[in-house]
């Protein structure tokens, strides 16, 4: 089962980064999320990735481009310009590389990937949120249901804390940053069959979370995957930093390999 994964969004939220790389090139520990996002689903024996490119893309090609080499230890004979691999600890990856245009929207890179992906289903996630979640027990809900597509929903994080007020305006209770207000919002991490291609229409300006999902879930074809434990989204700076705290404290809980 392939897993795509969309990267080519502008990252506007998080400039004081991605004025320079693009928003999955962004670093987690010295290395950017989109690696820690492919680890995830290598974990599971998921080692088949299509990543689908658009602003700064180069960026994402270099990087895989030199990945080998990168990983490995190596002998350079300067003399006769040979190099020899002496130790090698690069990942069983397939990647497959597409431009799918700077403006194109989410739908739109999605259907261009289409004769990529093939007639089967796959796996389809966003280049800037990491979680725990178990990939195995994630396609098998799918896969019990036979719908079109399953969405990870996840009950992110609040912000602020929260009071509950007595009508004298005494405070009875306080929750710092209570997780969620009970909604329930889209993870990422969905599981596709290909009739999803069959809601994408065949134009840059499709946005796959308006019309195509808003279709699914309105023909029945829509199911959602709840996961109560760790997700993540790196959308600004202050949620960069907040991932890079627990990467080095050790206490990263979507590092599952």
């Amino acid at each position: 089962m392939k897993v795509v994964i969309l990267a080519g969004g502008y990252g506007t939220r998080l400039s004081e980064e991605t004025d320079v790389r693009p928003k999955p090139m962004v670093e987690i520990g010295g290395k950017p999320i989109l690696w820690h996002i492919m680890k995830i689903y290598s974990k599971y024996g998921f080692n088949d990735f299509v990543i689908l490119l658009g602003y700064k893309g180069y960026f994402i090609k270099e990087y895989f481009a030199n990945y080998f080499l990168h990983q490995s230890d190596v002998s350079i004979n300067l003399a006769t310009n040979k190099m020899e691999i002496l130790n090698n600890t690069s990942e069983p990856w397939k990647v497959t590389l597409l431009d799918t245009g700077i403006d194109t929207m989410t739908g739109g890179r999605i259907k261009r990937a289409q004769k990529n992906i093939g007639n089967e289903p796959f796996l389809l996630t966003y280049g800037d949120g990491v979680s725990d979640v178990d990939m195995n027990k994630l396609v098998e809900f799918h896969r019990s249901h036979g719908k079109a597509i399953t969405m990870t929903s996840v009950q992110p994080e609040g912000r602020f804390g929260v009071l509950n007020l007595a009508t004298d305006n005494r405070v009875e209770e306080f929750f710092e940053k209570p997780k969620g207000d009970n909604g329930w919002i889209n993870g990422g991490f969905f599981v596709c069959n290909p009739s999803v291609f069959d809601f994408i229409d065949n134009d840059d300006k499709c946005v796959f979370e308006k019309a195509p999902l808003m279709n699914m879930a309105h023909e029945g074809q829509l199911y959602a995957y709840h996961h109560h434990s760790f997700w993540k989204c790196m959308d600004t700076l202050r949620d960069k930093q907040q991932l890079d705290a627990m990467w080095a404290s050790n206490q990263a809980p979507w590092k599952v390999w």
